[in-house]
């Protein structure tokens, strides 16, 4: 697999998402992709109490530990690479978490308008 080219939806250098926990489809802490990422995990987002409930509540939850594959569950405050389409699920249900953009990757926006992700920006 080869990872496309790490820069982020406002055109610089794509920026760390979180290494505590390691994220990222490739762990490497950042929301790098490449062709055989499916899902996108390109959006760099905040977790909150209510993302987390409601991406439970559609079938991925990311709040219980699964030591079995090194995961030890995210809480809120954590940063994940969420994929690009459950980011914009959870924005048209009123519970999109807040995004780094600069550490968000470009080919979210193949998925995602800029618009909804400034929206949603810190800061």
């Amino acid at each position: 697999m080869q990872k496309l080219p790490s820069v982020n939806v406002l055109g610089g250098v794509l920026e760390p998402c979180s290494m505590a926990p390691r994220t990222g489809f490739f762990r490497d802490g950042l929301c790098n992709t490449c062709f055989e990422d499916a899902g996108s995990h390109t959006v760099c987002a905040v977790m909150t109490a209510e993302f987390l409930a409601f991406s439970a509540y559609v079938g991925n939850d990311l709040s219980t530990p699964r030591p079995e594959l090194g995961f030890a569950g995210l809480r809120p405050g954590d940063t994940w690479c969420l994929c690009a389409g459950r980011f914009l699920q959870a924005w048209d249900e009123g519970c999109a978490p807040r995004v780094r953009l600069s550490a968000t990757h470009a080919r979210a926006l193949e998925t995602v308008p800029l618009a909804v992700l400034q929206e949603c920006a810190e800061g």
